[in-house]
């Protein structure tokens, strides 16, 4: 099978075209620089010249591929609304280029704020809310009424490995400006997780299996008290723990207090009973204690 990949370098996408490589398909990958574009030719993947914002590079990835896999996307929240925007526009684009075929599109989503107050499962859809912009998963069903053989992989607040960028390096920088690790209240909030290259088997192994779900959970671990993720970054770093109350959270989390708030355990077991998928890597909590982990967020 060849597939479009964007993203295709990121921390995601990087351990889904070596996923997809290993198992013996082909990969075009999205670049928009020359060293992506290198990195790609070095793995051993094609590469397709273009960006999210450039829509014709995404249509002639998409129509170069049997299948197409979308994890590009700009995580930089002072723009939040505007990249989620062309997150919407880029989706679009991919499945305009599917119309008419059985060609899969896998588009990424989140299980953040999906099934407040219990365990989201795959069948769940997320509610309409017009506070949280990003709208893949939207734009993903839009397609699906226009003959799109469209599906969601949902990731987990952390997805983890070596380079990780993302929500729990972010407490990090946070805990080191302020000082102190902190969680919020009794911290009994939950967050899921998932290492990247057991995140990388699902979006190969949907595809393999037809991709006919209408959405996967990529949720390696499905409920992780939020104190316990902060215990173990104040460890790391040498920092105090403690408590802020959810009144004054913003003054301690500001951007990043949704985030440190949410409560959003997930189950996989549709997911793993669908492809087979066991995740073997190490969890989130003993990923954390190895030396050194938050140096890529520190360079």
């Amino acid at each position: 099978m060849r597939v479009f990949v964007t993203g295709a370098t990121g921390f995601v996408g990087s351990a889904v075209v070596a996923e997809l490589l290993g198992a013996g398909h082909q990969v075009l990958g999205l670049a928009r620089s020359e060293a992506s574009a290198e990195a790609l030719m070095q793995a051993g993947a094609d590469v397709q010249r273009g960006s999210l914002e450039d829509l014709q590079s995404l249509k002639a990835g998409a129509a170069d591929a049997d299948a197409v896999i979308h994890t590009a996307f700009d995580h930089d929240f002072t723009r939040f609304a505007e990249n989620s925007q062309a997150d919407r526009q880029a989706i679009e684009a991919l499945g305009e280029a599917l119309i008419g075929t059985e060609r899969p599109l896998l588009v990424t989503a989140g299980v953040a704020l999906l099934a407040p107050g219990r365990v989201a499962v795959e069948a769940d859809r997320p509610p309409a809310d017009p506070d949280y912009p990003r709208q893949s998963e939207a734009a993903a069903a839009a397609l699906v009424e226009r003959g799109v053989r469209a599906s969601v992989v949902r990731l987990p607040p952390s997805v983890h490995g070596v380079g990780d960028h993302g929500f729990v390096p972010m407490l990090a920088a946070i805990a080191r400006e302020k000082g102190v690790s902190a969680y919020i209240d009794d911290g009994e909030n939950r967050w899921t997780a998932v290492h990247r290259l057991d995140a990388a088997q699902v979006y190969r192994l949907a595809l393999e299996h037809g991709a006919t779900d209408r959405a996967y959970h990529a949720v390696a671990e499905e409920s992780i008290p939020f104190r316990a993720i902060a215990e173990a970054v104040g460890r790391q770093l040498g920092l105090p723990v403690r408590s802020v109350s959810h009144e004054s959270a913003a003054e301690h989390f500001g951007w990043f207090t949704m985030f440190a708030s949410m409560d959003t355990p997930a189950s996989s077991e549709r997911t793993r009973t669908l492809l087979g998928w066991s995740p073997t890597e190490v969890g989130l909590l003993a990923e954390l204690e190895r030396p050194g982990y938050f140096e890529p967020a520190a360079a």
